[in-house]
């Protein structure tokens, strides 16, 4: 068996499920990098008491749960009936499915290779690290002799790109914008002063993009949301850039793969308040037959 194991921060599928979000998130030491395990773990109680509320507020206007789980095993099952030489699944880090329960639903043995497969076009130690060293630890836990392979950074593929563009451009062909906005995911600037290769992908990232988008947009800018907390976080703001726009804009989550409370909450409905002028969101890759296009081509060649 080659079993495919896509790995993502997950979406809480109910209204519970955002506190066991949280809880977990901030107590991920790439998340909260507070050494004293501890002292994590009481900051991290603290932030969910304060943030949970609102979190689920924030679900409600999406119907009470995030598409991520329903997304990612939709492109399962249609990756499964184009490339069937392999079993797929997934594993959340924040909330189920986790690694313990996937991992103990398949008979895996020493003929038998698994493949870890981050849905992260760009790394950050804050997503790519901590999703294979939870993984990496649960194989060694459950005393998996399967081979493992790892499944690196993509965003320069080709393929990928490729789709990427064309999503741009399907879009534009109905909400005539003159500005792209990329926006991806932040980070606190501290992070990225350690060492994080998440800044410098990012930008090579949009750079390949633009050479593609050459003559379709008058402005193409990158912004980053999401930023949480007082401390210094990569900018401009999404929100910001979105607060004095002159013009329409469409905007590309250049961070994401899979749709989730970031992408449909927070750019697809709280930011509307926000904009200066109209705006259009473009969905991630999703499920969509370009995006099990590139992945089955990506493990072919893998």
């Amino acid at each position: 068996m080659k079993l495919v194991l896509f790995l993502n921060m997950g979406g809480a599928t109910n209204l519970q499920d955002c506190e066991t979000f949280l809880k977990n998130m901030f107590n991920d030491p790439y998340i909260l990098g507070i050494k004293n395990k501890f002292l994590r773990k009481f900051v991290a109680f603290m932030i969910t008491k304060s943030r949970v509320k609102a979190m689920r507020e924030n679900y409600k206007q999406m119907g009470g749960k995030s598409p991520l789980n329903e997304l990612t095993q939709s492109l399962c099952q249609k990756l499964e009936a184009k490339a069937k030489d392999f079993k797929f699944d997934f594993v959340n880090l924040y909330v189920p499915p986790f690694a313990n329960e996937v991992l103990q639903k398949y008979n895996l043995n020493e003929n038998d290779e698994i493949i870890l497969f981050p849905l992260y076009p760009h790394h950050s130690s804050t997503t790519v690290t901590s999703s294979l060293e939870v993984l990496q630890n649960e194989i060694s836990k459950q005393n998996i002799k399967a081979k493992v392979k790892i499944v690196d950074i993509f965003y320069k593929n080709e393929l990928y790109n490729e789709m990427i563009v064309s999503q741009i451009l399907a879009k534009k062909s109905k909400f005539d914008a003159k500005t792209l906005i990329f926006s991806a995911h932040s980070l606190p600037q501290s992070i990225i002063d350690k060492g994080d290769l998440y800044e410098k992908h990012i930008n090579h990232h949009v750079e390949l993009l633009k050479e593609r988008l050459k003559g379709h947009f008058d402005k193409i800018i990158l912004a980053y949301q999401s930023k949480l907390g007082p401390v210094k976080w990569l900018e401009p703001n999404t929100s910001d850039i979105l607060a004095n726009l002159n013009d329409k804009a469409l905007i590309y989550p250049i961070s994401f793969c899979i749709d989730c409370s970031e992408t449909i909450f927070e750019l697809g409905m709280e930011y509307k308040h926000l904009a200066k002028c109209d705006y259009d969101l473009i969905a991630c890759p999703n499920d969509s037959d370009e995006f099990t296009q590139f992945i089955s081509n990506y493990l072919l060649n893998f």
